[in-house]
């Protein structure tokens, strides 16, 4: 059982709203601190062209001692640029104050000290009244909202090329920090809108996404229990629909090799029991009949070896299979000539083909010498031919052929029998499989051997087709490289 959360559709879920979640959080900060640093510049453009102004206006008054004409310049200045207004002497004590309460007091602001020591001629800053901390406006996000912060703004009194004071503006940020709070507030209640939006999109992705993995699930459970036949429905496009194709065909090659298995349970229990049932009834007569004439007991003897044969043919045919699904199947190769393998093998069935009044004609174009396994290659020529033979009409013909393609050489065997259905003929190198079934156990054949000629073609390196046209006959094509054996 799957756990809460836990599935595909949780973690997709979880994943889209962590992406959208960062995402917001990255744009939401950028923004923040763009405005921010957009506004503060144009603060600190605003207030250092203005008190600059009045310090031009405040250096001459200073320098000759004018305090009265000094003080009302103080007091224009704070008013217009609505800010609190003190003048410094050249070692940073206060002179004036439009507030009339530090006078005397040195004071060791950054801004100050800049003009007084440093050479500059204007400058500015931003601290907070409980803490005296000065902020990074490069980042306006750790700003308390709790906390009062105020700007430092200076310009230096100059005469003669000489400092000789500074005029100092100090003026509150809070309305420009209020809307950057506000802006901040605002994206917080626009990213949870965005989030809520976002959880019932995801759930509709996530569920869109993992339907056809739930109905897939649902058919490998349909088919654990043995339905084979369940399949999945091929919806949409991209990657789940090719998923979904892939699951039907391997769904699809599992139940015909079901049928397959149960066919050949089927077919192997009425090989091995139609011999064994003749035996038993051949024996039983012996037992039961000791005086049964000798050339009697002798045709049981003959009937019970063939069935013999038949069983010893059949138990051969599985364990090669086994060996090739097992992958144990070796060659042995040594240097042949596949011509001569052919010419054994009309020698072997010419006999058969006599009984027929079958003709078998064997035309050579090249000798097929090559560096491949004899036995194995001998059953692939006999079965073949064999084959042929069996399922070839009395009086028909059978061609062999042997001729170079390039750096392969092709073997063809074709009769002219009554040929195979198309719907059959895809299917006739799979095991256990019978073009026609009562024919094929009258003949004895297994429905293997087949099967195992074209593993042992495969396992050479090449390849064996089959060409047939139904009424007219049957060719099989096998191509074996030379340099490979």
């Amino acid at each position: 059982m799957i756990k809460p959360f836990a599935g595909i559709r949780w973690r997709v879920l979880l994943a889209f709203l962590l992406i959208i979640g960062l995402s917001f959080l990255v744009m939401a900060g950028t923004l923040t601190n763009m405005l921010g640093r957009y506004l503060f510049e144009q603060r600190i453009r605003a207030d250092r062209a203005s008190l600059e102004k009045w310090a031009v206006q405040a250096a001459p008054f200073l320098y000759v001692g004018d305090m009265d004409a000094l003080s009302q310049t103080v007091a224009k200045a704070a008013e217009e640029l609505s800010g609190r207004v003190l003048l410094l002497d050249a070692d940073g004590k206060v002179q004036l104050d439009s507030f009339h309460q530090v006078y005397g007091a040195r004071l060791q602001y950054p801004q100050v000290v800049s003009i007084l020591l440093s050479g500059q001629t204007a400058d500015y800053g931003v601290h907070s009244l409980q803490s005296g901390e000065a902020a990074n406006l490069d980042s306006m996000l750790p700003f308390s909202g709790g906390d009062e912060w105020v700007s430092y703004s200076t310009a230096g009194l100059i005469h003669s090329s000489r400092v000789i004071g500074v005029l100092l503006l100090v003026s509150s940020v809070a309305e420009m920090m209020q809307n950057l709070y506000t802006l901040q507030d605002n994206m917080l209640l626009i990213f949870v809108v965005v989030a809520a939006v976002a959880i019932l999109a995801g759930m509709v992705f996530s569920s869109v996404l993992t339907k056809p993995i739930m109905a897939m699930t649902d058919v490998i459970r349909r088919m654990s229990k043995g339905d084979f036949a369940a399949r999945v429905q091929e919806k949409g496009s991209g990657e789940l629909k090719h998923l979904a194709a892939a699951f039907n065909s391997m769904s699809e090659k599992l139940e015909t090799l079901d049928q397959s298995r149960n066919e050949f349970v089927s077919n192997a229990s009425h090989e091995l029991k139609t011999p064994l049932a003749t035996m038993k009834i051949l024996i039983e007569s012996l037992i039961y009949q000791p005086d049964m004439p000798g050339e009697l007991r002798s045709e049981f003897l003959t009937d019970i070896n063939a069935e013999i044969n038949r069983l010893s043919t059949i138990v051969s045919d599985l364990l090669t299979l086994v060996q090739a699904d097992s992958h144990n199947m070796k060659l042995q190769r040594e240097k042949l000539s596949l011509g001569a393998l052919m010419k054994e093998g009309v020698h072997r069935l010419q006999p058969m083909a006599d009984a027929k009044q079958q003709v078998i004609t064997l035309s050579l174009q090249d000798s097929g010498d090559m560096y491949a396994d004899k036995s194995k290659l001998r059953q692939v020529v006999y079965n073949l031919l064999e084959n042929a033979v069996k399922y070839t009409q009395e009086g028909g013909t059978i061609q062999l052929t042997l001729q170079r393609a390039g750096r392969d050489v092709m073997m063809t065997v074709q009769d002219n029998g009554p040929g195979i259905r198309a719907d059959s003929l895809p299917h006739v190198f799979d095991r256990f499989y019978r073009v026609d079934k009562a024919r094929s156990r009258d003949s004895g054949g297994t429905g293997l051997g087949l099967s195992i000629v074209h593993q042992i073609v495969t396992l050479h390196g090449g390849s064996i087709r089959a060409e047939s046209e139904e009424g007219k006959g049957t060719a099989f094509i096998v191509e074996l490289p030379l340099h490979k054996g």
